[in-house]
C-alpha cells in the first residue's frame, strides 16, 4: 500500500515544482513581473478546489478511487500547460495549472491513505513517510528543469516547454503509480475524530494556514528573484531543491517528534522556524539559500503538526481547502509586493503573522498543564 502512494506523491510533487517554476518565469517575460504570480495561483486555487472534490469522492467511490481521480484530472492539466508552452493562447496555463493543482490536492491528501493502512499509533510515522519520500520528486524536479529545455529544443519546440513536458510525464506516471493503492478504512478512532473539533482543531488548521502562506509567499518570490537578477534556472534549481529537502527531507524526524513530544510542541518549533526563516531571507547572500531549507523544514513542522490533529476524511479535505483558498491570495500578491519592497515587506507580513498564533499556542500549552 505504502510504495505506490510514495511513488505517485513523488511524481506529482515533481510535477508541480517544475511547472509552478517556469510559469512564473513564462508570465513575468509576457506580462511582467508583477503579474508572475498569477499562474501559480491558479494552482493554488486548483489545489482548494480539489481538497473539496477528493474529499467528496472519497466519501462516495473510496479513498484509492477519489486519489486516482485526481491525478487523472492532473494529466489534463499537464497537457493544457504544454500547449500553452508552444504557442497556444495563454489563457491555456492558467487552465493547465488550475487542473495541475487538482493532481496536487491527491498527492497531498495521499498521506492520510498511507495513515488508514496502520494503527492508530503509527498514523503519523505513515503521513511522514510518505512526506519524506516524496522529496525524490520534489528535489529531482528542479534539477531536471534545465535539460528537459535542452530536451525540448531538440524537437524544435520552445526550450520554456521543456519543463512543462517534464510536468505531463511526471503527472501521468503518477496516475499509473495510483492504480496499484488498495481500499482501505480510516484508523482513525471515534475517540480522536471526537476531539478533532473545536478550539484545538482550529487551532492546528490556523498554524498549518500560517505556515503555508509564510512559505508561499516567500517561495513565489525566488523564481522572479533569480530571474531579475539574470542567475539562470541552474541556480534557481539549486535553491528549489535546497528548499524542498527542507519541506521533505526531515519528515521522519517530524514524525518522531509528534509521538515522542505531542503535536503541540511541534507546532510551536514549526512556528519558531517560520520566524527565524522569515529574518533569514531578507539577507540575500550566503544565507539566503540555507534559509529557504529552514523554511522549507518549518513549514514541514506546521503542516504534519496540525495533520496529526485531524482525524476524519470530510475534515481534512476541509481545512487542506482552506489551506489552500486562503495562501491563494499570498501566491498573487506576492511578487506584487516583492517589487514594492522586496524580501523585508514579505518577512515583515510574514511576522505580523506568526507571532500572534505562537502566542497563542503557547498559552493553549500553558492551560493544559494547569491541575484541574
Amino acid at each position: 500500500m505504502l510504495i505506490p502512494v510514495v511513488l505517485a506523491a513523488a511524481l506529482m510533487n515533481a510535477a508541480m515544482v517544475a511547472a509552478s517554476a517556469v510559469s512564473a518565469i513564462l508570465i513575468a517575460d509576457d506580462l511582467g513581473p508583477a503579474l508572475a504570480g498569477l499562474p501559480n495561483t491558479a494552482g493554488v486555487l486548483g489545489t482548494a478546489a480539489g481538497a473539496m472534490a477528493v474529499g467528496r469522492w472519497t466519501t462516495r467511490l473510496g479513498r484509492a478511487q477519489a486519489l486516482r481521480t485526481g491525478y487523472g484530472v492532473g494529466v489534463a492539466g499537464g497537457a493544457s500547460t504544454v500547449l500553452a508552452a508552444v504557442g497556444a493562447p495563454l489563457a491555456l496555463l492558467f487552465v493547465g495549472m488550475f487542473l495541475l493543482g487538482v493532481g496536487n490536492a491527491s498527492s497531498l491528501l495521499s498521506r492520510y491513505a498511507a495513515a488508514d493502512g496502520v494503527p492508530h499509533d503509527r498514523r503519523a510515522r505513515a503521513m511522514s513517510t510518505v512526506v519524506w519520500a516524496s522529496t525524490i520528486g520534489a528535489a529531482a524536479g528542479p534539477f531536471l528543469m534545465a535539460p528537459s529545455q535542452t530536451f525540448a529544443s531538440r524537437f524544435g519546440l520552445p526550450a520554456i516547454a521543456g519543463p512543462f513536458l517534464l510536468a505531463l510525464a511526471a503527472v501521468f506516471s503518477a496516475l499509473v503509480a495510483s492504480t496499484y493503492i488498495r481500499r482501505t478504512r480510516s484508523t482513525a478512532t471515534p475517540q480522536v475524530r471526537q476531539e478533532s473539533s473545536g478550539r484545538p482543531v482550529l487551532l492546528a488548521a490556523g498554524v498549518m494556514i500560517v505556515g503555508q502562506l509564510v512559505m508561499v509567499s516567500v517561495m513565489t518570490a525566488v523564481p522572479v528573484h533569480t530571474h531579475l537578477h539574470h542567475d539562470g534556472l541552474g541556480l534557481l534549481g539549486v535553491m528549489l531543491s535546497v528548499h524542498t529537502l527542507g519541506m521533505f527531507a526531515l519528515s521522519p524526524l517530524t514524525g518522531w517528534g509528534i509521538d515522542r513530544f505531542g503535536a503541540r510542541a511541534v507546532t510551536l518549533a514549526g512556528l519558531v522556524g517560520l520566524l527565524a526563516a522569515a529574518v533569514l531571507v531578507t539577507r540575500t547572500g550566503l544565507v539566503f539559500t540555507p534559509a529557504l531549507f529552514v523554511l522549507g523544514y518549518a513549514w514541514n513542522l506546521c503542516y504534519l503538526g496540525g495533520s496529526a490533529q485531524l482525524g476524519s476524511a470530510q475534515l481534512e479535505s476541509r481545512v487542506e481547502s482552506s489551506i489552500w483558498t486562503v495562501s491563494a491570495l499570498a501566491t498573487a500578491s506576492s511578487p506584487w509586493l516583492f517589487t514594492l519592497g522586496g524580501f523585508p515587506i514579505l518577512a515583515a507580513i510574514s511576522l505580523v503573522l506568526a507571532v500572534p498564533l505562537l502566542v497563542l499556542v503557547v498559552r493553549r500549552g500553558e492551560r493544559a498543564v494547569v491541575p484541574q
